[in-house]
């Protein structure tokens, strides 16, 4: 008996502590609240973005090595010592330029005998000439006379060749390498004196899969960077793509053209290349609004109404944190960026841009973050 009043009174304390609790929710008191004074009983916060409209670029990375325009190793045609050298390491030089003369007194001592014998046999022809009118000069004769000024004169454009051949001189404009000969020096034809490049223009040759080969054409944008200079990007555009497909690497090699004005190029560097195929305008929105089920893409819209629709979208191309949206969305709408976690279809929600006790709030990424991928 005494078990059963005590419990009656136990019964009868929590009831009353109930009640208690009851009325003093009831009565206007305050709730329990989280964190950061939000309610348990409050919408979530999320963050949102704004469908945008941008210009995206299909592009291909490569790796490529630079060749100039036009080179050579210079030599000369003749054996003969060098007499003068008119050049310095690096020069650069016009087209016709002499660069090294080697020693001709033979071929001048030639050269005055060529030219005495050819105004010998022009005096010749012309008295003849003056004469024949007359009739006191045969044909054969007045023949035999032209035909010794032509040879004369053909005797006098071999000794000139020949000295022409002991001056080195610049086959095109560009920048010499190296000298290797001094005055003195015995020359061959085999003997190099040294190289000239034309780097006006560089060539870049790199290779692609076979995969891409049908989106690269003559006339595409290239954008080329080098480790030498940081930050600087030279642009070109494609010139020839190869007419043979690798069989082991299974790749094509490409050959652009790259205006080089300021000669900071020279052949031989390695650059990473970039290859514009294609530019479209898309809309875009971060990566992290789209989340999937059952191989579909989802996106939160967020309208006036503050609550959240769940909206499957169709996506494209995928950039660094941004994605394009094929079809699903429309420019100027707002999609849910972070909180998506704590969204359901309909649930109303709070905007972390309006919300004064939020300071996270990511805002829309600039158009420069839009760095096209590998293809």
């Amino acid at each position: 008996m005494k078990n059963l009043t005590i419990a009656a009174v136990v019964l009868a304390v929590a009831g009353g502590a109930g009640w208690y609790l009851m009325r003093d929710s009831g009565s206007g008191g305050q709730t329990a609240r989280g964190p950061g004074g939000a309610g348990r009983g409050d919408p979530p916060l999320v963050v949102v973005q704004t469908v945008r409209r941008e210009q995206l670029v299909d592009s291909v990375e490569a790796i490529g090595t630079t060749t100039a325009n036009e080179s050579v190793t210079l030599s000369a045609k003749v054996t003969d010592t060098v007499r003068r050298v008119n050049f310095e390491d690096g020069d650069f030089v016009e087209a016709g330029s002499v660069l090294i003369e080697l020693t001709n007194q033979e071929q001048e001592a030639l050269l005055a005998e060529a030219r005495a014998n050819l105004e010998d046999a022009e005096n010749q022809l012309r008295r003849l000439e003056d004469i024949s009118s007359q009739g006191l000069v045969s044909a054969s004769d007045l023949d035999m006379a032209r035909s010794r000024a032509a040879a004369s004169q053909a005797r006098l454009n071999t000794v000139l060749a020949r000295l022409r051949d002991r001056l080195i001189q610049a086959p095109f404009s560009g920048v010499l390498g190296f000298r290797a000969v001094s005055p003195g020096t015995l020359l061959t034809p085999n003997t190099a004196i040294t190289t000239l490049d034309d780097i006006s223009v560089i060539k870049l040759d790199f290779t692609v899969p076979e995969t891409v080969l049908g989106a690269i054409e003559p006339g595409d944008k290239v954008f080329a960077q080098s480790a030498g200079f940081t930050g600087q990007a030279f642009e070109g555009d494609v010139r020839t793509v190869g007419s043979r497909v690798d069989p082991v690497t299974r790749a094509v090699t490409v050959r652009a053209h790259i205006a080089n004005d300021a000669r900071l190029l020279r052949p031989g560097m390695l650059l990473t290349v970039r290859i514009v195929t294609a530019e479209r305008e898309a809309l875009v929105i971060a990566e992290g609004a789209v989340f999937e089920l059952r191989d579909q893409a989802y996106v939160f819209t967020v309208g006036d109404d503050l609550v959240a629709r769940q909206r499957p979208i169709e996506i494209g191309a995928r950039r660094f944190g941004y994605v394009e949206v094929i079809d699903g969305l429309r420019e100027g709408e707002r999609v849910v960026t972070e909180g998506t976690i704590k969204v359901r279809d309909g649930t109303p929600v709070r905007l972390a841009e309006t919300d004064p006790e939020v300071s996270s709030a990511v805002p829309d990424a600039p158009v420069e973050e839009l760095v096209p991928a590998r293809i």
